[in-house]
């Protein structure tokens, strides 16, 4: 029988029995492609990422999707419905074959109730969300399209192992999605992207969009900030 103490985010949760939870949640399994939840719905239930990846989409008031987070295994999403009862204000799309816990707003609200340690986990969860959608949205504000582009490849990057001072965003992310995420089209982002190879700064390899120089990225982005203040 699956379990949530099973779940990678309650590892080292040791003041709640989870088993007794275990019956009220359900598991599934979602294909590539297949829609999670949808905008408007009206469920509550959060979802915990067993395996695989889902895709996290808002809608503008003037019907235009954007890319908010990609999320993979030991993460979840769902919470805001669950906490107050507002219809979904995302869609949430399966990247990769992903077996998710569905977990009713009744029984997180008591695993959360019941836990100083969960409760405190969700806090903080919920705490990044908010200073990374205001990072977001300050950058919206203050950067035009190539600072938003820099600004969002060093967020997507991690440091490449045996290259000291590189970044690296594995796999190369696809120009469409660059673009859903920092709200422009994709043939800006491939524009942006083709002077940055020129300057040296990125390189598409197989596997991988390296960053060579993200000192001289983290630099411009300082520069942008200082003339906007």
């Amino acid at each position: 029988m699956q379990t949530l103490a099973q779940i990678v985010y309650f590892k080292g949760i040791a003041d709640i029995e989870f088993e007794k939870f275990d019956r009220r949640c359900s598991w599934k399994r979602y294909e590539d492609g297949e829609i999670v939840v949808d905008f408007e719905d009206a469920s509550t239930d959060v979802y915990f990422i067993i395996s695989g990846e889902v895709r996290v989409l808002i809608r503008t008031a003037a019907g235009k999707e954007i890319i908010l987070a990609e999320l993979r295994a030991g993460e979840f999403f769902g919470e805001y419905a669950a906490i107050d009862g507002i219809k979904r204000s995302a869609n949430v799309t399966a990247l990769t074959r992903a077996d998710l816990c569905i977990m009713p707003a009744t029984v997180f609200r008591e695993i959360v109730f019941a836990s100083r340690s969960v409760c405190d986990k969700v806090l903080r969860r919920l705490v990044g969300r908010v200073r990374e959608l205001n990072s977001r949205l300050a950058e919206h504000s203050i950067f035009d399209l190539k600072h938003r582009l820099y600004s969002e490849l060093l967020r997507l990057s991690q440091p490449r192992a045996g290259h000291p001072g590189q970044r690296v965003v594995t796999p190369p992310p696809f120009h469409h999605v660059l673009a859903a995420r920092i709200g422009c089209r994709r043939e800006q982002v491939t524009r942006e992207l083709s002077v940055m190879t020129t300057e040296s700064l990125v390189e598409k390899t197989r596997g991988a969009l390296v960053i060579h120089k993200p000192e001289v990225i983290e630099m411009r982005l300082q520069a942008a900030m200082r003339e906007e203040g």
